[in-house]
């Protein structure tokens, strides 16, 4: 995992953070954006996934360092799996693709808001979202 940031004592000549990826390897991710985010205690962030033109929220996805790396240079979502251990990109074997049209983060360096242009279901179900199963409000009753 990454360490913290410099603190404000560190000169010019301190090192950046290296930027690890869950897998275990070092990454290329900008040292700056490293910085920057704070991870779980499996060094992941949340990737909250919506379309770009309406806002929809589509799914949410789990990123290490590499994974963000891969999914700012290729433009295509790419996320870690937290079940298989290995990265995917979205759409490579199912052909319901991700194209990344932006990505924010948090003001907490918490979570990632990734605006992609969805191509067919988000959700491994096949629905759009996979957001459809409302639960009841206590102010509904």
């Amino acid at each position: 995992m990454t360490g913290p940031p410099p603190g404000p004592g560190a000169g010019p000549g301190a090192e950046p953070p290296v930027s690890v990826a869950a897998g275990g390897g070092v990454t290329g991710l900008d040292p700056v954006i490293a910085a920057r985010l704070k991870r779980d205690g499996a060094g992941l962030v949340c990737a909250v996934v919506q379309q770009y033109d309406t806002g929809e929220v589509l799914m949410v996805g789990w990123m290490d360092d590499e994974a963000l790396r891969r999914t700012l240079s290729t433009g295509r979502a790419t996320y870690w799996s937290r079940s298989r251990g290995e990265y995917w990109v979205k759409g490579e074997t199912s052909g319901h693709h991700q194209y990344v049209r932006s990505v924010s983060l948090d003001c907490d360096g918490d979570a990632l808001l990734v605006a992609v242009d969805q191509v067919g279901p988000a959700c491994h179900t096949g629905s759009r979202s996979c957001f459809f199963t409302p639960l009841p409000l206590s102010a509904d009753e």
